[in-house]
């Protein structure tokens, strides 16, 4: 099972178990994320689209660290004229690691044990 996901602009095609390094998000280390814009949800039955997003599906992950990527130098140069200059960039990231893929409600409270003591019993 896999989903396409949108965060910070961008696509990302996830599955359970995956690290992806998105733009940095305002959460600690460690946190449960839920990415709601899902494009597209594929499993054993097919693919289903969103048009554009798929309202009910829910995408659950994990924030492992926020920190920042490799360094990116930008070097602007006009030839013949003497003119160069060189900059450098780290961009923030937040890693997430993806723990399920949820369609519909249904499947949601699935994944949720129920809140019910051992001593109750239910009654018939």
């Amino acid at each position: 099972m896999y989903a396409i996901v949108q965060t910070g602009g961008k696509q990302y095609k996830v599955q359970p178990g995956d690290q992806l390094k998105v733009e940095k998000l305002k959460v600690d280390p460690g946190s449960p994320v839920e990415l709601e814009h899902v494009l597209a949800v594929a499993g054993d039955e097919g693919i289903e689209l969103g048009t554009p997003l798929i309202e009910d599906a829910r995408v659950k992950a994990t924030v492992l660290r926020t920190a920042r990527d490799r360094k990116i130098v930008v070097f602007k140069k006009k030839r013949r004229k003497g003119y160069h200059k060189k900059q450098g960039h780290r961009q923030w990231f937040t890693l997430l690691r993806i723990d399920s893929i949820n369609r519909s409600p249904a499947e949601i409270q699935i994944d949720s044990p129920a809140q019910t003591s051992p001593d109750q019993s239910p009654e018939a």
